[in-house]
């Protein structure tokens, strides 16, 4: 199994402007996003489960992957696509004995060694980070920058997302450094209009990847 697409919507319903969660996530859905990460980190698993069944039934209508943070319980329970780890979360090696060969993990790293053990751990894409400000990552730390994006990407082979205050304006920085893609919260749960932000980010994606190539 892999991650569709280039874009990695991740959840925080505390920046959806009052709309339920699921309502922007079915925006983003319409507007072409395939991969979404619930990760509401103050749910008890007695409270994250309804919402992650009804966000799997959702993601499952529209042909779209959707990884649990941290909570491998939860993603048995609902049959979701994966899990997405943090560095004190389960190896992923565990994870994997967990979850079977079938299921996605996504690990989230900040430097290179962390990267390599998540990569020799048996992780299948990164999430690296956060690459520039954002209030939702401030808490863990200031930015990496883009230097230590460039520094990881010729040690490792999988998939590198990049987080934290990823902007149309700076995708030709971020792809250029070394990420395969992206994986943004507010750009898109913050957005007045999810479905249109959806589809201009992909657009700007795409747009940047073709002008990354022709310089290649």
């Amino acid at each position: 199994m892999k991650l569709d697409g280039d874009l990695y919507v991740v959840s925080d319903r505390q920046q959806t402007e009052g709309r339920p969660l699921l309502t922007v996530v079915e925006a983003a859905l319409r507007g072409g996003a395939r991969a979404f990460q619930l990760r509401e980190k103050d749910l008890s698993p007695r409270d994250l489960y309804p919402l992650a069944l009804q966000m799997r039934q959702l993601t499952q209508a529209y042909g779209a992957r959707l990884l649990i943070n941290d909570r491998i319980d939860v993603a048995l329970a609902v049959n979701a696509d994966g899990v997405h780890l943090t560095t004190v979360s389960l190896p992923a090696r565990v994870a994997r004995q967990l979850l079977g060969p079938e299921r996605l993990i996504g690990i989230s790293t900040h430097n290179l060694a962390e990267a390599r053990e998540a990569a020799e751990g048996g992780a299948d894409f990164l999430v690296f980070g956060p690459v520039f400000f954002t209030p939702s990552k401030a808490p863990y730390g200031q930015p990496v920058g883009l230097d230590a994006l460039r520094a990881v990407r010729p040690h490792v082979k999988l998939p590198i997302l990049a987080i934290g205050g990823i902007k149309k304006a700076n995708l030709d920085q971020v792809l250029a450094a070394g990420a395969d893609g992206i994986a943004v919260i507010s750009a898109i749960i913050s957005a007045d209009d999810p479905t249109a932000a959806t589809q201009d980010l992909l657009a700007a994606l795409h747009a940047a990847r073709a002008r990354i190539g022709s310089h290649e």
